[in-house]
């Protein structure tokens, strides 16, 4: 396997321990699958209504895409407190506080997002009309986002339900679980976009479709610790006990309001992002929503080796080991940083026919702008491999702040200003380029030097368990 060969590469230069390898390369490896087939996934939505329907289709889908971000937003800031608490107390063999950790995550995210599912359905032409004036996208992006807006629930407790296995050091069931959503998605797109001829309704449909579809799959494992077709899972949830546990609620919301903040810093800079964007003319939201989509695929390497940090870090730290979760922390920043490099120079040789994939033939204009804006992403993106993995690393002691932290001042701070210079001043398109390096190196920076201080340490010894097994 490639990364297994990246790893112990980099074991023979001393940049990781070689028995550190293996459970780094086990934990990482079917996330990064995972992060493949949903990206993937949603590279082919794009797709498939660009072949479809046209680069309008493109642009509305883009323009609705930074809302259904949110359902990832609170998901994944939840299971932030999810994979800390679970780690921990897997680390700790505190297994009844486990399933208090899931109970209360599950219910907490959908409370969060039911709210949103209201809105979205009743306001969408307002939403997308907030980004874009041109009548056919906004109408495009509304028909999309108002069916959409159901999977939200069900997209939101998807991540909690892969955290919590993760942090449990399973991480192949969930990819499999994962993966078998996104090819189901695949195929119900086809046949509601081509051959029902439902367009980007049919798109939205097979998303929401194909989210139900893994959240039952979770569901039924966790409660019966076992899946007839993947085997034991190495927790087991007890649906009938208490879900509102005030202790429990309040370490999640510790720890997930800021990675909340720091998602929703990525989500809601879309709207501006795109927003400025427009001003440069549809067929360069086209090519920005590809370039975006390609940067996606290309930052999967951060959703392993970001959430194996935060699992193995999180361990140790239940183990009361804070040497070897500071050691895990580093090299698995190199791992990442490596495999981000390979994937980088691979998309970067190949940058023509990826982006002529999404638009086909006829559209010279669209894959002009987008095959630079590829190159810019692919420069970009190596920075998140620090960027990630230091992050995954601080999630798992609650030290959560400082990530948000960088996150604002990239994005907020740099990357919108950078884009709006180019949108109205001879800066042009190469702003579009800065803002890529902006939303990767400074969160790399501030994320490296908070690690290096070493204040997570204290940090964490707030959030972990008495060391007692028991069942649940």
């Amino acid at each position: 396997m490639l990364i297994l060969a990246v790893g112990v590469g980099l074991s023979r230069i001393g940049l990781v321990e070689r028995d550190r390898v293996q459970p780094i390369v086990d934990l990482a490896w079917p996330r990064i699958v995972t992060g493949l087939a949903r990206m993937s996934k949603s590279a082919v939505d794009v797709a498939m209504v660009g072949v479809g329907i046209g680069s309008a289709a493109i642009a509305g889908v883009g323009f609705a895409s930074p809302f259904w971000g949110l359902a990832f937003t609170i998901g994944g800031g939840v299971g932030a407190g999810t994979i800390a608490l679970v780690s921990q107390r897997f680390g700790a063999e505190a297994y009844l506080r486990m399933g208090q950790a899931v109970r209360s995550s599950v219910v907490l995210v959908i409370l969060l997002t039911l709210p949103i599912v209201a809105v979205f359905w009743l306001f969408p032409e307002y939403l997308i009309g907030l980004l874009s004036n041109d009548p056919e996208a906004t109408r495009l992006g509304s028909a999309y986002l108002r069916v959409l807006a159901f999977g939200i629930p069900f997209a939101g407790v998807n991540l909690i339900g892969g955290r919590i296995l993760i942090g449990a050091d399973d991480a192949w069931s969930p990819m499999v679980i994962r993966a078998g959503g996104a090819v189901t998605n695949v195929v119900l797109n086809a046949v509601f976009i081509f051959g029902l001829q439902f367009g980007v309704v049919g798109a939205a449909l097979g998303t929401v479709l194909s989210n139900v579809f893994v959240t039952v799959t979770f569901v039924i494992g966790l409660i019966n610790g076992r899946l007839p077709w993947i085997g034991s899972f190495p927790i087991y949830v007890d649906p009938d006990r208490t879900y509102f546990e005030q202790e429990t609620i309040g370490d999640l919301l510790g720890i997930g309001l800021p990675v909340i903040g720091r998602n929703m810093v990525r989500s809601v800079a879309r709207f501006p992002m795109l927003a400025i964007v427009g001003l440069f003319g549809p067929s360069v939201v086209a090519a920005y929503v590809i370039s975006r989509r390609i940067w996606g695929l290309l930052n999967t390497p951060g959703w392993g080796f970001g959430l194996a940090a935060s699992s193995l870090v999180g361990q140790a730290l239940g183990d009361g080991d804070e040497r070897t979760a500071e050691a895990y922390g580093w090299e698995i920043m190199h791992f990442s940083v490596a495999t981000y490099v390979l994937a980088a120079v691979l998309v970067f040789v190949f940058a023509d026919p990826i982006v002529a994939a999404f638009v086909g033939d006829g559209n010279e204009t669209t894959v002009s702008v987008a095959v630079p804006l590829v190159y810019a992403a692919c420069a970009a993106i190596v920075a998140q491999g620090i960027n990630r993995s230091i992050a995954g690393a601080l999630d798992a002691t609650g030290d959560t702040r400082w990530p948000f932290y960088g996150r604002v001042l990239g994005i907020f701070g740099i990357a919108i200003p950078v884009t709006y210079l180019g949108a109205t001043t001879t800066l042009g398109i190469v702003g579009l380029y800065l803002a890529y390096f902006a939303e990767s190196v400074v969160p790399a920076a501030i994320n490296y030097y908070r690690f290096q201080t070493g204040k997570w340490r204290s940090i964490s010894r707030g959030y972990r368990p008495a060391s007692v097994s028991d069942g649940d």
